[in-house]
Parts: C-alpha cells; structure tokens; sequence
C-alpha cells in the first residue's frame, strides 16, 4: 500500500498544477506576470533528495511518467516535460551527495530545477515556434515569477514531506 503513495501524490499535484491559477488572487494573473506551477517536478525533488538512494532511481521513472502525463493532459507537444523533467532530476540526483539534506539544500535544488526546466521548456518551444518572446521578457515576465512561486510551493511541501519521504525509504 505504502508504494503506491508516491504515485497517488504525484496525480493529485498534476490535477491541482491545471487549478493551481485559479487558486490564485486574480490581481496576480490579470497583470503581464505568467506564473507557471511545476509542483510535480519540485515534489520530485524531494523524492530525489530523501527517497530514492544512490542504486535507485524511482525520481526519474516517476519524471518520465509524470512528465508525460503532463504533455498530454496540458500541452500540445508531446514530450517536452518528459524529457525535461528526466534530465532535470537526473542531473538532480547526482548532485544529490554533495550538500547535505536539509532546507537550503532542497531550495537551492529546486531553484536550479526549476530554473533549468523553464530554460529548457522555453528553448523547446522557441524552436517549435510556439514560444515568441525576447529573452528579457521571458525572464522578467515568466521566469522569476515561476522561480519564486514554485520556490515557495517546495518550502511549503518540505515540513510536510522530508522526514515522510525519508522514513518511507528505509521501510523499503
């Protein structure tokens, strides 16, 4: 029962990801500012950092999953998140042993997640051509905020999960 879990959480972030503006007060959406939740990636993360251990690599089958999920259900293009998502975390998963777990080390791994996911993505699309911003825009207008909203969602999940993540790893 214990491993199925991960996966429930993992759905449940990817259906509140679809919600997750409308949750927000409208003065933050109304504005030139797009705030883009990628819960599911900073929820990987935790899992990277306190779950899985270094011969494992749950994180990344979950990313590709996930990530996949995600390209169906919200995206036009197939593939996008998956791929980012995977590379993401597995880069995240060998930088893993070099700091030790705790606050800072997870917020600093899931600003240069989500800062690495969002050049990625946008990389993608500009080239695909759906994505047509200047850089600068981009930067001001979709990556700071995202930066700084998804930083504040994985300080949130980390109270609520680290130690939960970390217990159900030596269970199994």
């Amino acid at each position: 029962m214990r491993r199925l879990f991960l996966p429930l959480i993992l759905l449940l972030l990817v259906v509140m990801e679809g919600i997750a503006l409308d949750i927000l007060p409208s003065s933050l959406i109304d504005g030139d500012l797009m705030i883009t939740p990628h819960w599911v990636l900073m929820f990987l993360i935790l899992v990277t950092i306190f779950y899985d251990r270094d011969n494992t690599y749950h994180s990344i089958i979950y990313a590709g999953v996930f990530g996949l999920l995600i390209d169906v259900v919200y995206t036009g293009v197939l593939g996008v998140y998956m791929f980012t998502y995977c590379v993401v975390i597995y880069f995240i998963h060998g930088l893993r042993n070099m700091l030790h777990s705790n606050i800072y080390t997870v917020l600093l791994f899931g600003i240069i997640g989500i800062t690495v996911a969002e050049v990625i993505i946008n990389t993608i699309y500009f080239v695909v051509g759906i994505m047509d911003a200047t850089w600068i825009d981009y930067l001001m207008d979709r990556l700071i905020p995202s930066i700084l909203a998804n930083s504040l969602f994985i300080l949130l999940l980390y109270p609520l999960l680290a130690k939960r993540l970390a217990k159900w790893n030596n269970q199994f």
